[in-house]
């Protein structure tokens, strides 16, 4: 999905957006106005994303959302432009503003032509069929429709957003349009943003439709878009600095195979500023550890009775990278649970949790992909995908500490109800090690003093940022390639020395 640099920092649910209009409107702001506007910014986007077209087809449906196609319809047609509208929901069944929106393409001379599978669908494709009020499976006739939009493989404008997409959680219910342009209205949908919404959104553009100000910034929110704006700042460092003030941070991970996932962990927190950084390991990695990366001090352990020397040291320990699920793995995880230190909590770590091997630490973050958060809660990974923000904030309250949901469209969850997501990364990310790499960033900026909602939300921003950078060059990213980039990233963002 690309994303514009204007897209505002909160994000909302379709009940808050529906209660903002209302307040638009008491205001003072009358709703057909809106809905102007509304086809106003909608048109606009069109024609510059499609100049030359020249031909327009609204599929409408029976809602508000269908009085914005009505009235792009009409735009369309006074430029002169070949229009027409297929009517999915009745056009005698409009009520309000969108059956006002309805007699202003009459009046333009729009054809309007009630909805059929054998329709020929041509030149651009507006989809103003369901809005944001969806909450259950799309229903027949919408979802042929839909069906054959998407067949169409013709360019498919979405109005406010994808028909099927759920506002709230970006999930497809049932079908869903595919679209290569949305137009979202008076305030950002959290569900254009996780889940489905990526993919479906296509580019992604957004209006205020020239809202009172004051309400809009008022105007409550279900989470936080990460942005350069709002992520939170490591300070500089004094002069005098010396390593022992950046954290002594411990990985314990890397199974017999799996050597590698711990070692990128551990390169990505030297990278990104610890002070000093521990390996526990398997003795069989030692030596490639110490070839690649002889600033990490690399320790061998055979069990849980070695590590008390190194957990002793340690102000942060970051677990699971390659641990594997073991007798070796659950000595060692049952061997840190109880440290009184903040952890990172990935992989296999999740899973000795989830099947109920050792208790979760007091404090810290879990970093689970969808399938490890099913595994946590219980439930099977569609259940997670079906609705990513109930997910990401039953795992916070289930374990008392901060979680990051990895996916497109990453979501960093707190206890206390902060929600954050992150819509920035590639899918060139798509490989084996990235996740061992973001463990690491996060565990290191808890080591600097952060705290780990903060540490998250950096850490998972400057981790997709790095990988955006990266992508340029195309597929074939390795997971290695990455610490150095975010180690510029995060100078760039928060400078060494003032």
């Amino acid at each position: 999905m690309h994303l514009p640099a204007s897209l505002p920092l909160s994000l909302h649910s379709a009940e808050q957006v529906r209660a903002l209009d209302a307040q638009l409107i008491a205001a003072g702001t009358p709703g057909f106005e809106l809905m102007q506007r509304a086809a106003h910014a909608a048109w606009r986007a069109l024609r510059r994303r499609w100049p030359d077209a020249g031909e327009l087809t609204v599929l409408a449906g029976r809602g508000n959302n269908a009085g914005d196609g009505y009235l792009i319809a009409a735009l369309a047609q006074r430029a002169g432009w070949r229009v027409r509208v297929l009517a999915v929901g009745d056009p005698a069944a409009l009520s309000g503003d969108a059956a006002q929106a309805c007699a202003e393409a009459r009046r333009a001379g729009v054809d309007i032509l009630p909805w059929s599978e054998c329709a020929p669908l041509t030149g651009i494709l507006a989809d103003a069929l369901l809005g944001t009020g969806l909450s259950g499976a799309v229903r027949e006739p919408y979802a042929q429709a839909i069906r054959l939009l998407n067949q169409s493989g013709l360019p498919v404008l979405a109005v406010d957003i994808p028909s099927g997409l759920n506002a709230d959680s970006g999930a497809r219910l049932g079908v869903a349009v595919r679209a290569d342009l949305t137009v979202t209205f008076v305030a950002l949908k959290l569900g254009l943003l996780t889940g489905g919404g990526p993919e479906l959104c296509g580019e992604l553009l957004f209006d205020d439709l020239q809202g009172d100000a004051r309400l809009l910034a008022q105007a409550p929110c279900v989470a936080q878009r990460l942005d350069l704006a709002n992520l939170p700042r490591l300070s500089a460092r004094s002069p005098v600095a010396h390593k022992g003030q950046f954290g002594h941070l411990l990985v314990v991970g890397g199974d017999l195979g799996m050597g590698g996932a711990a070692l990128l962990c551990a390169d990505s927190a030297l990278r990104a500023g610890a002070g000093l950084v521990s390996l526990a390991t398997r003795a069989e990695h030692v030596a490639a550890a110490l070839v690649r990366r002889p600033e990490i001090m690399c320790t061998a352990l055979a069990s849980a009775n070695q590590l008390l020397a190194l957990t002793e040291r340690a102000d942060v320990c970051v677990v699971g990278p390659g641990l594997g699920q073991g007798a070796w793995a659950r000595s060692l995880l049952s061997g840190v649970c109880g440290l009184d230190v903040p952890q990172v909590w990935d992989a296999d770590a999740l899973n000795l949790l989830a099947a109920g091997q050792v208790v979760a630490p007091g404090q810290g973050v879990l970093t689970p992909h969808p399938g490890e958060a099913a595994r946590l809660l219980g439930i099977d990974t569609a259940t997670v995908q079906a609705d990513r923000p109930a997910a990401a904030r039953a795992l916070a309250q289930r374990f008392g500490l901060v979680v990051v949901l990895k996916g497109a469209g990453s979501l960093v969850a707190a206890p206390d109800g902060r929600l954050a997501l992150c819509d920035r990364g590639h899918p060139a990310m798509a490989g084996a090690g990235l996740g061992d790499v973001l463990a690491g960033l996060i565990g290191a900026l808890l080591a600097q003093g952060m705290a780990a909602y903060d540490a998250a939300c950096l850490a998972v921003w400057l981790h997709a940022r790095a990988g955006e950078v990266l992508a340029a060059q195309g597929r074939g990213l390795a997971a290695g390639d990455l610490p150095c980039t975010i180690r510029q990233l995060l100078e760039e963002l928060c400078p060494c020395v003032k």
